[in-house]
């Protein structure tokens, strides 16, 4: 086995994204298909080769035939083919690709594997393989001959999408997920609800989405300016909404994590449902960003209204995740209720803010009573907090660390290098440009556990799953601000979590040579799929968003002021989570 240098100028060649653990020159002419196409292939893993005849027969010349029972192909076959087995020696999500003038054989550990395994070949079958329709009058399905042995570093590969700021209809969720797929994210987290919104149906309550789902208007860039656009926004999903999107990213291997955030974030729901909320007086869904001061009331009402909640999302989100937020609670207004304070008293807490780790820890401990792993930023953890609960470390990574230290397995997710709408330059001209300047060759940097934490986290009872990028959309109100904010980075960020470890720093070879790949092999991809990127030197004049301000953020201020490590703390107005 070697490491990814070792691929050198074939690699390079292919423009491989996310790159393979090893890939090798075949000696063999191309393998290339035309009219029928035999694929034998067990029945377990069927489904990825499903998918990939799928897009295979919408661009190319080429009828893919599945056998299933079983078979393999005979010792005499001569014409092209595939070949996919299921074998034992290789990681989960592992696979390998031998590509020869007559075959192309597929081995794989699991069915995630071949997931991995068709994305890779729908790279090597070039740039219109990402297209709906033939362009052309090359639709020879053509692979070169190789030998490629692959896995991935981290269990976890999640990016999270943000529709509860704004709403993106089923169809650009579910476009967005083939992406995710595209480059070997195994699981995409659905920000569902929010102040700004509530974006899922549950038939025990209506109002959430008879009044929550929808907003009177929209603050315009930051909230600082107070431009308000005066147009209403909104939208929600549908139970069979969400049971198609969560069928169609299984069909690409991908898990689907809904959030559903408490005890804060919950200002559309006490719009609907006043008596929840600890304020006294009525309020309407949020129309501005930053941290709403309005929190639950920590009743006994409260927690079984989100029980019920919870039990419907469960019912149609069959993954084994499911988030609670628990990011980002203000306490004031427990602190100004005596009943509030009296409450905490009772439940034998040392402190009023101690509500918040007790209230995410009831709906915790009921999710995994169902079942299933419970999944809150990194605020949310407390003594209270289930061990089976996941922690995701968005405030720098000695949070992760601890989070694996109290126990609990955690994931990485620190706002300074992964969250991606932040501005992708220092240019003056970046659309709304929030938070801190984040480059491609910055995401494609990025190490789960830096220096000296690695051998901290590696002592700690809990694991590092991995890592998860982050796409909040208060400033991106529609797919193609989405497209620009999210890629390229999420390529470099693909990478940074799926290929072997080496210098990925700035400057280095690696980031040289991603550079090149992304240039020359990858953007093209992009182009074909409809992705409307940020383009490598800049933005087009109609990505652009003049006279709109935003909020930069100075990250070497903040490192000076609380080191990488350990910077972070909600802040009221804060642009973004």
């Amino acid at each position: 086995m070697t490491d990814s240098s070792s691929t050198g100028e074939f690699v390079q060649e292919l423009g491989l994204v996310p790159q393979p653990v090893e890939v090798l020159p075949g000696a063999t002419a191309p393998f290339r298909a035309q009219g029928r196409l035999d694929v034998y292939v067990s029945p377990a893993l069927r489904q990825p080769m499903k998918w990939w005849s799928t897009t295979v027969e919408q661009v190319f010349d080429v009828d893919v035939w599945l056998h299933t029972a079983n078979q393999t192909v005979g010792t005499g076959q001569t014409s092209a083919h595939v070949q996919v087995e299921s074998v034992s020696d290789l990681p989960s999500e592992g696979y390998r690709l031998e590509v020869t003038e007559n075959q192309i054989l597929l081995q794989a550990g699991d069915e995630r594997g071949v997931h991995g395994a068709v994305q890779t070949l729908r790279q090597l079958a070039g740039t219109n393989a990402y297209r709906q329709a033939p362009v052309g009058s090359a639709t020879t399905l053509e692979i070169p001959a190789l030998r490629i042995t692959d896995y991935p570093r981290t269990a976890w590969r999640g990016v999270m999408l943000d529709v509860a700021r704004h709403f993106m209809p089923k169809a650009g969720v579910m476009r967005f997920i083939e992406q995710a797929a595209a480059h070997k994210f195994n699981l995409v987290h659905l920000h569902l609800t929010d102040d700004q919104g509530w974006r899922v149906e549950i038939d025990q309550y209506p109002k959430l989405t008879e009044v929550s789902s929808w907003r009177k208007e929209s603050i315009v860039g930051t909230w600082r300016d107070g431009e308000l656009n005066g147009r209403p926004h909104g939208g929600f999903y549908t139970k069979d909404d969400l049971r198609e999107i969560v069928a169609f990213a299984a069909q690409r291997g991908i898990t689907v994590l809904p959030e559903i955030d408490i005890p804060g974030h919950v200002q559309s729901v006490v719009a609907a449902y006043p008596e929840l909320g600890a304020a006294t007086n009525p309020v309407e869904v949020r129309t501005t960003w930053g941290v709403s001061p309005h929190v639950l009331n920590p009743t006994d009402e409260a927690v079984a209204f989100f029980k019920n909640v919870f039990s419907e999302v469960l019912e149609v989100f069959p993954g084994p995740y499911i988030g609670l937020g628990g990011d980002e609670v203000p306490t004031v207004q427990w602190e100004e209720r005596a009943d509030i304070r009296q409450r905490a008293a009772d439940l034998g807490l040392a402190k009023v803010s101690d509500l918040h780790g007790w209230f995410v820890a009831q709906i915790a401990d009921h999710v995994v009573a169902q079942g299933r792993r419970p999944v809150v930023w990194d605020e949310a953890m407390s003594e209270l907090l289930p061990k089976k609960a996941i922690v995701t470390s968005w405030r720098g990574y000695a949070r992760g660390v601890w989070a694996a230290e109290a126990g609990h397995d955690a994931v990485m997710a620190p706002e300074q290098v992964l969250y991606l709408d932040h501005r992708a330059s220092e240019d003056e001209e970046e659309p709304i440009p929030v938070g801190f300047s984040r480059t491609v060759t910055d995401v494609y940097a990025f190490d789960p556990l830096p220096g000296e934490l690695a051998e901290q986290a590696a002592a700690a009872p809990g694991d590092l799953l991995g890592a998860q990028a982050q796409i909040w959309t208060e400033h991106l109100d529609n797919p193609r601000r989405v497209d620009y904010a999210t890629y390229p980075r999420l390529a470099a960020f693909a990478e940074a979590a799926w290929s072997p470890v080496l210098d990925r720093s700035p400057g280095s070879a690696a980031s040289a040579d991603f550079m090149t790949r992304l240039r020359e092999r990858h953007l093209p991809r992009l182009a074909a799929a409809g992705i409307e990127y940020r383009p490598l030197d800049g933005p087009l004049p109609w990505q652009k968003r003049p006279g709109v301000n935003g909020f930069p953020r100075d990250l070497e201020e903040e490192m000076a002021a609380g080191g990488l490590v350990g910077i972070g703390g909600w802040q009221e107005g804060s642009e973004t989570a």
